[in-house]
Order: structure tokens, then sequence, then C-alpha cells
């Protein structure tokens, strides 16, 4: 477990609620933050109307707007769930303040946190995975890179799509004599939390002088481009060639669509991989059996030889000390029904998002948290 991670960004975050807003900002309105709903989580419908507000990862906001929002009416008409994507360093505060009752974000609070506000508890919801994309006009396939490589892009040190770093990963592809731009977000993100943590992991002058963090000190790189949102590192790509960027996967067909390409990535095994359901799977598979009671683990850059380096767990960040009984009631109903492989965690669910299921053994553990919810 890689506790610091969080440190450098989201826990002073979490401690002075300091938090620049995220992400793309898209709401959905539905509702107010009204008490209420029935004590019985097994009901059909709750007796009284309840409201259950979502803000944070821009990463996990496809699946709650597009998916989970309205299929959860069908299973209880008396709750409106509504989501907003804010960064997962705003959901996470929220959480705390109470303003939400989820946080979603891409990072567990670590355990420093924790003890600061020991009612939070880190929830599993689901598996997700980052892609780096990038926009080059006339490549086909999938260009290979390297953690160390994308640090020393990310750096300055590496300028040119020819330089000889990306080149020999590559041979018999033609690349431009064209300055990279690298894009990065520049909201406080989990985004930026995972992809630092592999550049941490990969490129040691990156781990000394950077680090991991939700809000990294970015080097100055002249050309670089700070984005909010992953709706907004799509829309940066697709507008300057030559650009890179990292991008979480609920955005995979969105970037694809505008022509963005990614990469095959280097693993800890030294096989380039591609952000795949079977090479996410198999990085899953390879870890998640090491997940504590409390559910606060890394996935970034695991062993497997077809593991696919960048993958976590996507957190549903919660108090359980709730306002009030029936609010408390309909936010354990929801959470249960999110992580149940029936409920929200159905393969359609999944599916539009490029998202894995929660295996059972993370679901019982997630089960046994969601309990601890009171109000």
């Amino acid at each position: 477990m890689k506790m610091n991670k969080w440190v450098a960004g989201a826990a002073a975050v979490a401690v002075l609620g300091a938090v620049a807003g995220c992400g793309t900002a898209a709401n959905n309105t539905a509702g107010g933050n009204t008490a209420g709903g029935s004590n019985s989580t097994g009901s059909t419908t709750s007796n009284t109307a309840v409201t259950l507000n979502e803000s944070g990862s821009s990463l996990l906001y496809p699946l709650f707007q597009n998916q989970w929002i309205a299929a959860y009416k069908s299973v209880d008409s008396n709750v409106t769930l509504t989501a907003a994507s804010t960064g997962s360093g705003t959901g996470i505060q929220d959480a705390i303040s109470g303003t939400v009752q989820i946080g979603a974000s891409d990072a567990y609070l670590p355990a420093a946190e924790v003890q600061v506000h020991p009612t939070m508890v880190n929830i599993p919801l689901a598996i997700s995975a980052q892609q780096i994309m990038y926009n080059l006009p006339g490549i086909t396939g999938h260009l290979k890179l390297t953690g160390n490589v994308l640090a020393q892009i990310y750096e300055g040190k590496i300028t040119k799509w020819n330089d000889t770093a990306i080149t020999s990963l590559n041979p018999g592809v033609t690349l431009p004599n064209q300055t990279i731009i690298p894009i990065h977000r520049s909201d406080a993100s989990g985004d930026s939390f995972l992809f630092s943590s592999l550049l941490t992991d990969t490129n040691n002058q990156w781990k000394s002088s950077v680090g991991e963090s939700t809000s990294p000190s970015w080097p100055k790189v002249s050309v670089g481009v700070g984005a909010t949102g992953n709706s907004g590192v799509v829309q940066a790509l697709a507008q300057s060639k030559y650009s890179i960027g990292y991008v979480g996967i609920s955005y995979l067909d969105q970037a694809t669509a505008k022509g963005i390409g990614y990469a095959a990535l280097q693993n800890k095994a030294g096989n380039f991989v591609l952000p795949t359901q079977a090479n996410i799977t198999a990085a899953a598979n390879a870890q998640v059996g090491s997940t504590p009671a409390n559910e606060t683990i890394s996935l970034i850059y695991g062993p497997g030889a077809n593991s696919y380096p960048i993958i976590n767990y996507e957190y549903a960040i919660i108090n359980t000390k709730q306002s009030d009984p029936n609010t408390a009631a309909a936010l354990k109903k929801f959470l249960n029904w999110a992580i149940s492989p029936t409920g929200g965690n159905t393969t359609t669910n999944m599916s539009a998002v490029h998202f894995l299921a929660l295996p059972a053994s993370i679901e019982k553990l997630s089960q046994a948290q969601i309990g601890k919810i009171g109000g």
C-alpha cells in the first residue's frame, strides 16, 4: 500500500478544504437534500422522499450520470440520485463537510486523514483504468510507451515525437519531428494521482522531485497545457496536434470518436499491453486478494505478465454518521445496489464505461463497510 500518495494533494484538501472545483462541472440538478426514506434497505420503494447527492471523480461521473441515476429510479422511485463531475478532491471535501452523501474518488482517503475524520470510510464501487492518449495525425495502431519515457516528456526532457527514446520503442513507425505538447489536469484530480503514481513508480527523478499527488507541481514545460476534467483533456487533445495526455477509461469512446489514439504501456513485467478488459482483469486478479478490510490499496503498476499498469478502485468516500436515519437507510440501500452484480455492477453498466465489476470478495468487504453507516 502506498499510503503517501494522497498526502501531497488531496490530504491537504481534506483537512483545509482548500479545493479548486474540478471536472467538467456537469451536473444532474434534480432534487435537493431532502431527509427521509425507509429504514428498510430491502423494500422496493422508500416511504419518504430522499435525495442522495454525489460529487467528485469525473472518471466515475459517466457511470453515475448515464447509467445509475436512471436505473435506480426503477429500484426506488422515492430516491433521487444526483451527480456532479467536480473532481476527486472536491468530492472528498464535500463528503466530509456533509454537502453530499457520496464523495466519488479515484483514490482513497489515507489513514492519516481518516484519523482526522474517523467517521469516513473508503468503499470501492468498481474497478477502472486510465489510458495514455495522443493526437498524432497519420499514425495508426498503438504506440508503445513506458512510464519512464512519459515522466521525461512531462519533465520537458523529451520534447520531440521522433526522439530516440520513443522511436526505439516503436521500430518501423515513422514519428514526426514535431514538438510534444503534454496535457495535464489543472484541477485537483484523482486521474493526476493515478498518472503521477505510475511516473513515480518508473522514474526515480520524478519520484524525488514531483511524486504522487492529486495536484502535482508539474515541471515547467513551455508548451504544456492544463485542462479541467477528463472531458477537458479530451477536448484539448482533439484541438492540439502532437499532444499527449492521460484520460480515464470511461472517456475512451468519446476520445477515439475524435480520432485520438492511445498507447500500449509497458507493465511491471516489461510487456507492452493495452487497456483491454482482459488486461485490466489480469491486473485486478493479481492484486485484489491483497485488499485489506478498510479497502485502501494502490493497484498501480502491479505484477503479472498481462497486467495493465494503470488500474484502480473507484471509491465512494462516505461519512458513516449521516444526518438522519432515513438518509442513512437510503444511502445503504443504494450503495448495496451499486456494488451488486445484479444491480449497479451489471455487465451492461460496467461495459458502458469500460469498468470491471467488483470481485465477490471485494463486494463482501464493501458490504461490511456499508453496514457501518447510520444516522
